[in-house]
């Protein structure tokens, strides 16, 4: 087959010190888009009636469990027509808590809602793994069709996470590893991975355990039981839901896991697990409507605040996309992504307005990832006012061929790249189209941004303009069509080159700063890189403007 053409075509630029690539004198396609109308999320409403949970019996030292009187006085509340239900200052060791609609479980400050490790106390019980119905471990804090509900306050909800999680070596120091080893459970073959009980280690030898299935008999199930983790809370198909000021930290699995939930505001929370906690992520929105996420921050061990709705088929049987969400003032510390989308995003996303929030130290800032059997439309993405300081992986990240992987690589950990084939669209191939990116300041990240679509379905329709990144490796874009960068500085240490393209058509940039003396600006590679526009960029920076390799070709080779 004919190799099609890779147009740029050199211009003197009149009145510049320099020389750009372009086909036009217009400045770049753009779509201009608002944060004026954003989606509206309907609040709680409560009765001012208070019912403490002194009242049945609940005692704050630690020893006592709790769950029958905090459960009877949540039931009792709702029953009387809701208000709030408080938590008085002490230590409340308790079982899986169920919240009932109308009724405000309200932490006072001072006031320790700790989760018991007895793993007798959490029933197997019907629920969600990562997008797929599963059999797990009641979680901690549960409700199922309930309205108008909420958690506020200022204390602390701690899911005791420690007790369940396995723990990779390589995520501690040699000294931690050593006291973990020496608390009990027990350590891989390979002396790597450390699993609180043998039920754990078995279950982690299997492939899906916890799916539902009907030869698995409940005596199947408990023999992994410890493996079941549970989100700390899950919250199903809920309606007018708040959760605002208390601390959640130390959770099993995944801390906040709202499904299939509708008008939800997060506010002023404080979420924390430890950076090894494996599948730690913040918050994950999984199918919700309307959301107002704002004023949190999260410091956990895997993404911060993710967007999620459902995996596979499973999800696009759902069909119920994850829409109309507002995040905005909110700080991510250690974690995997601090804004993400996917990987299981199977119903699709939309309608997503992300601004003014921070990412200091997660492994990617931006992070928008799938993978062939997804299927599922991502689009109408809003991102603006976003800062960023020591990215060890991508400041912006779209990519089609996520691998369930870290996104740091361990000591000794050795990565191969995917192998590229073309297979036929089908209903589970990804989508990801029309993102609007602007605004970005980043000190201090390992590439500034990576873009890799699959060979069959680009990566489409991004936009970023006004784009400031400090970072070793520089601009990265593969199978991609309809990139539009407006604006963009970066500054890679490691300038050769400042941009590749592969397999790329349609990518306009417009306005690019990148540090004088680059060895090489422009990499252009694969037969199907097309429509390739520069302009108002000054190429006279660079020693070398653009190569052409891997049937990537020139329409003249004069540049």
């Amino acid at each position: 087959m004919k190799s099609r053409i890779t147009t740029i075509i050199l211009f003197l630029l009149t009145g510049t010190t320099g020389a750009g690539f372009y086909v036009s004198a217009q400045p770049a396609a753009s779509k201009t888009y608002s944060f004026k109308a954003l989606p509206v999320v309907k609040t709680t409403l409560f009765r001012k009636d208070t019912l403490s949970i002194l009242k049945y019996g609940a005692k704050a030292d630690g020893i006592t469990l709790n769950t029958g009187a905090i459960n009877s006085a949540i039931s009792d509340c709702s029953k009387k027509g809701g208000g709030v239900v408080v938590l008085p200052r002490g230590l409340w060791l308790t079982g899986p808590i169920v919240l009932k609609s109308n009724v405000n479980l309200h932490l006072k400050e001072g006031a320790l809602l700790q989760f018991t490790k007895d793993f007798d106390q959490y029933p197997i019980v019907a629920a969600n793994w990562e997008g797929l119905p599963q059999m797990r471990n009641q979680s901690p804090i549960s409700a199922t069709g309930q309205t108008n509900i909420a958690i506020t306050g200022k204390g602390i909800i701690d899911g005791n996470g420690d007790a369940w999680r396995q723990v990779k070596k390589d995520k501690l120091t040699e000294s931690q590893w050593k006291t973990l080893v020496a608390s009990g459970g027990l350590v891989s073959a390979d002396q790597r991975t450390w699993y609180p009980s043998q039920k754990s280690f078995q279950g982690s030898q299997m492939k899906n355990p916890g799916a539902i299935s009907p030869e698995k008999t409940p005596e199947f199930y408990n023999s992994i039981k410890d493996f079941l983790r549970p989100n700390l809370l899950l919250l199903t198909s809920c309606k007018k839901v708040l959760l605002e000021g208390v601390t959640f930290q130390n959770s099993p699995a995944w801390c906040l896991h709202p499904l299939m939930c509708e008008d939800l505001t997060v506010r002023n929370l404080t979420v924390r697990n430890p950076w090894y906690a494996q599948n730690g992520d913040g918050i994950d929105l999984e199918s919700c409507k309307n959301v107002l996420i704002e004023g949190s921050s999260f410091d956990v061990g895997d993404d911060g605040i993710c967007i999620k709705s459902g995996r596979d088929e499973e999800g696009r049987k759902r069909a119920m996309p994850t829409e109309n969400v507002i995040v905005r003032n909110c700080t991510v510390y250690h974690a995997h992504g601090g804004f993400v989308i996917g990987s299981e995003m199977s119903g699709g996303a939309r309608n997503i307005f992300v601004s003014n929030c921070a990412f200091i130290g997660t492994d990617i800032g931006l992070r928008f990832k799938t993978t062939r059997g997804r299927g599922g439309i991502v689009e109408k993405i809003h991102i603006k006012d976003i800062t960023m300081r020591d990215i060890p992986a991508e400041a912006i990240l779209f990519d089609m061929y996520y691998m369930a992987q870290d996104p740091v690589a361990l000591n000794g950990e050795k990565r191969d790249a995917p192998k590229v084939q073309l297979f036929p669209v089908t209903e589970a191939t990804p989508v990801f189209r029309d993102f609007h990116i602007s605004n970005v300041v980043c000190n201090g990240a390992e590439k500034a941004i990576f873009v890799r679509g699959l060979p069959e379905m680009s990566i489409s329709d991004i936009y970023l303009d006004n784009i400031t990144i400090q970072s070793k490796t520089g601009i990265d874009i593969q199978e991609a069509k309809g990139i539009f960068l407006k604006n963009v500085k970066v500054a890679p240490t490691e300038t050769e080159p400042v941009v590749s393209l592969l397999n790329s058509n349609t990518v306009t940039i417009d306005g690019l700063s990148y540090p004088q003396g680059a060895a090489l600006l422009f990499s252009v590679k694969g037969e199907k890189s097309d429509n390739i526009k520069v302009i108002n960029t000054d190429t006279g920076q660079a020693k070398s403007k653009i190569t052409y390799t891997s049937g990537a070709t020139a329409k003249s080779g004069n540049l």
